[in-house]
């Protein structure tokens, strides 16, 4: 079970809105013109946009309308946010594209696997395991062990950031899911499976017609 002896809320808070500003200023990097900008720049920009959703208008900022509407970011999100925005100087965002697809089919199989049957499909519900399960909390930390040997460090510092978040009760929710998993880089993780598959095929084509 995660301890619940610590005043979190306000934490919770903090990072709530700071995960949103950090999904707001990632985003700025999809734009055509921010791609072509130098390094500082596109450093100064996103830094701009993170701060401007901080700031107070109406009596909340930005970033507070959105999580209304978002809810708080998973620890995965949040860590994926983070390799986007230092990619320029951490080079997180340019790792390898196996281990990116490594991550990626984790989530889309976590995501097949908790959304459906917790919607009534299936004769089990996963999510409770969530709530303080010693068998899956230990194959949890057993994958991200494994990931660590095998030099996948994106799937073991997810893994491991979120396992420590539970069981500090660092968000509201006491469900360890919820740590490691939102709709949101769900779907972000399937596109991206998809786009590679694509892309693969695509290169295939290309090849097998010169």
């Amino acid at each position: 079970m995660p301890m619940a002896n610590f005043p979190m809320q306000n934490l919770t808070d903090i990072t709530g809105l700071a995960g949103v500003a950090s999904a707001l200023a990632a985003s700025t990097l999809l734009f055509p013109w921010i791609k072509r900008l130098t390094r500082l720049h596109k450093g100064m920009a996103t830094a701009a946009v993170f701060v401007a959703a901080l700031i107070p208008f109406g009596g909340l900022p930005l970033a507070a309308y959105v999580r209304g509407a978002s809810g708080d970011l998973s620890i995965t999100t949040l860590v994926l946010l983070w390799c986007a925005l230092l990619g320029p100087w951490a080079g997180c965002a340019a790792a390898d594209i196996k281990h990116r697809l490594a991550l990626w089919v984790l989530i889309v199989l976590a995501a097949l696997t908790l959304y459906p049957m917790a919607l009534g499909i299936g004769a089990s519900d996963p999510y409770r395991l969530g709530y303080g399960n010693w068998q899956f909390v230990i194959t949890l930390l057993l994958v991200a062990l494994v990931a660590w040997f095998r030099k996948y460090y994106l799937v073991a510092l997810c893994i491991a950031l979120a396992a420590l978040a539970w069981a500090v009760g660092w968000y509201e929710s006491g469900n360890l899911w919820d740590y490691l998993l939102d709709p949101f880089v769900s779907i972000y993780a399937l596109a991206a499976i998809l786009i590679q598959v694509v892309n693969s095929l695509r290169g295939r084509l290309h090849k097998g017609q010169s």
